[in-house]
């Protein structure tokens, strides 16, 4: 593996703060950005507006980052993958809803049976859907819900070129369900929950449209330990998913207290941040010392039962 000083002789990569120009952008205002409060709609407007992009880009254009935001500006082909999991290999799975945009396999672990009534928050292009709908099969119900019109327009569109009768998709937002209570015996949703700037309301009406012994199995992305502002930086421009992410603690504890119980980690992995981009926010010294301090981006698949 090289080392931090090796990575800073190589030449700059296409991800940092001077990207495409030939000006210098001062790190400290991107800090000061990170660092803003905003509105939850104000954010809610800002996640909106970049996955209406998404959903008219292709997956190699998409994944990556696990928010979409590409890294191969300037002409530069490079790609960096470090949150999307592969579904080619799961029963279900069909390229045209899949944008690469997830941080885990949620429907891999969300324990689905013939019939049972599926949510999906945060649908998307309906990937997660189509996969839970092979599992529920034809007497089951899947159901995908997405904030973004061409989002849930272009699910719509895949549902339809693929026939099912029994996956539909609703524009709401996840802490405004149009579902009654105890709708879904399993509920699933990959890399959007961080997305949501008030988790508290968002949990609890997950709980509420939960059946009663029904559950989750959510993929999402948290941290532990300390986070440098140079660092979120770094992450925010490689991976947009970071800025809503908490820490994995207070994460477990808003499903806690939402009223899941049973509530396990069924996969972990750390989001390892490549360190041609770290040095494009910081030191070498500073590099190491974060390296050091044992903090860091997880992807966690939560499961939780009602």
């Amino acid at each position: 593996m090289n080392t931090l000083e090796e990575t800073k002789t190589k030449e700059k990569s296409c991800c940092g703060p001077d990207c495409c120009s030939d000006e210098t952008v001062d790190t400290a205002v991107l800090e000061t950005d990170l660092t803003k409060e905003k509105s939850e709609e104000e954010l809610k407007q800002i996640v909106k507006e970049q996955y209406s992009q998404i959903a008219l880009q292709s997956k190699e254009q998409n994944e990556s980052s696990c928010c979409g935001s590409t890294s191969a500006c300037c002409g530069d082909s490079t790609t960096f993958t470090i949150m999307a999991d592969e579904y080619k290999n799961l029963k279900g799975y069909n390229p045209d809803a899949d944008l690469g945009l997830g941080c885990g396999l949620p429907t891999e672990f969300a324990k689905i049976k013939a019939g049972d009534t599926v949510v999906d928050l945060g649908s998307g292009a309906g990937n997660d859907c189509f996969v839970a709908r092979a599992e529920t099969g034809d007497t089951g119900r899947v159901i995908g819900i997405d904030m973004t019109p061409a989002m849930v327009d272009k699910a719509k569109a895949n549902a339809a070129k693929l026939g099912f009768s029994n996956v539909e998709f609703h524009l709401a937002e996840i802490e405004n369900m149009p579902l009654a209570d105890n709708t879904a015996d399993v509920v699933v949703s990959n890399c959007v929950m961080n997305l949501i700037p008030n988790k508290v309301n968002a949990f609890r009406e997950v709980y509420r449209i939960t059946k009663p012994g029904g559950h989750f199995s959510i993929s999402d992305i948290v941290l532990t330990g300390e986070l440098p502002l140079k660092m979120r930086a770094a992450a925010e421009m490689y991976a947009g998913c970071v800025s809503g992410a908490v820490q994995k603690d207070e994460y477990l504890e808003i499903v806690k207290n939402a009223g899941f119980k049973n509530i396990s980690i069924q996969k972990e992995k750390i989001i390892t941040i490549p360190d041609q981009i770290l040095l494009d926010y910081m030191t070498i010294e500073e590099a190491k010392q974060f390296i050091r301090s044992g903090s860091g981006i997880y992807s966690i698949t939560v499961y939780a039962e009602k």
